[in-house]
């Protein structure tokens, strides 16, 4: 039985590592940063990871998740997203509520209520922010994204995530008038500081290239291919 902490770290390994492209390794600085701890306290539970052979480390150096860690990772982000579209779609959390709940349900050790729950929620694919959802046998559907910062100008296409999951910003995307797999255009750039003018449903909204870094986009047409652990 792994502790709330140990959990915590491999899901945010898991987080920095596999659900980002071509990187295997995370540094200790940035690992701490992900869980807003000093890289000492890290450090320390790094140790005890490795000592229960979840992950590969060596001090203040870069760490990697073992297969079994992977397992066990995957198994955490599994039950937090689950959690969170359950929050979502039945009992009337928004989108910028569900992921403080989930922080807590995610920890809860019964393998049967999390099948349950998949069945219930009728095996989704992404949680409410777009996140992938990583099936019972460790399958993520990954769709080729990027971000509306980086769409041309004339092109539609649409949110399927978000890369700040901060309750302001949800907020901000909903003052927006931004939903989930909604069209978006893009209809012009200034050249000045680069504020970009886009369409959602008939209204016009001006955006900071900020803002549109943290909008996660694909065109009508992107593959989604599947990644396993």
């Amino acid at each position: 039985m792994l502790s709330t902490t140990e959990e915590n770290y491999l899901k945010a390994l898991l987080q920095l590592t596999f659900e980002q492209e071509d990187k295997a390794e995370a540094g200790t600085n940035e690992l701490a940063a992900q869980l807003g701890v000093k890289p000492a306290t890290a450090n320390d539970m790094l140790k005890k990871l490795r000592e229960k052979q979840l992950i590969h480390y060596e001090k203040y150096g870069k760490s990697s998740l073992t297969a079994e860690g992977k397992k066990r990772a995957v198994e955490v982000v599994r039950k937090h997203r689950l959690w969170e579209t359950f929050l979502y779609e039945h009992l009337g959390f928004t989108w910028d509520e569900v992921h403080e709940v989930a922080e807590q349900l995610e920890h809860i050790q019964s393998p049967k209520l999390i099948d349950r729950l998949d069945q219930l929620l009728n095996y989704p694919s992404f949680d409410p922010h777009g996140d992938v959802i990583p099936t019972a046998s460790g399958e993520m559907k990954i769709p080729a994204k990027k971000t509306l910062n980086e769409e041309q100008v004339g092109h539609q296409c649409k949110m399927v995530g978000v890369k700040d999951n901060s309750a302001t910003f949800l907020q901000y995307v909903d003052k927006v008038g931004l939903r989930m797999n909604q069209p978006i255009k893009v209809l012009s750039r200034q050249p000045y500081d680069e504020l970009i003018e886009i369409e959602v449903n008939g209204l016009k909204s001006s955006v900071s290239p900020r803002f549109a870094e943290n909008i996660v986009i694909v065109c009508n047409d992107c593959e989604i291919r599947m990644k396993s652990i």
